[in-house]
């Protein structure tokens, strides 16, 4: 399994919303159990669907000008870029099962 990708203030308009490709971001912090109980379940999402999407990490304790343009209120969220806008987000850890049917269907409207 491979580690995701993070991002920061300084590589999140470059990796997130110039992507051709969506992107799933996970705004997580160190002190959130739920963050580090879907962060392999994330992981695991973006080495098997790597062709269709990319999914990074971004710390929001350590960026929080990014988590406030996002309204990131509470850990772990999830937002689903595609082309620069938000096309699907959801607060919580989920089943992967969950997971990836709510992406596959926010995808799908993104095509």
């Amino acid at each position: 399994m491979t580690d995701l990708l993070s991002v920061d203030e300084n590589t999140f308009t470059e990796v997130v919303l110039r992507s051709e490709k969506p992107v799933l971001v996970d705004f997580w912090a160190q002190w959130c159990p739920p963050c580090h109980q879907i962060a392999p379940v994330l992981a695991q999402i973006g080495a098997e669907r790597n062709e269709q999407l990319t999914v990074v990490k971004l710390n929001s304790d350590e960026n929080p000008a990014i988590s406030a343009r996002y309204r990131v209120m509470a850990l772990p969220t999830l937002i689903l870029f595609h082309r620069g806008e938000t096309i699907w987000s959801v607060v919580g850890a989920r089943p992967k099962a969950k997971l990836l049917k709510e992406l596959d269907d926010a995808l799908l409207t993104a095509v």
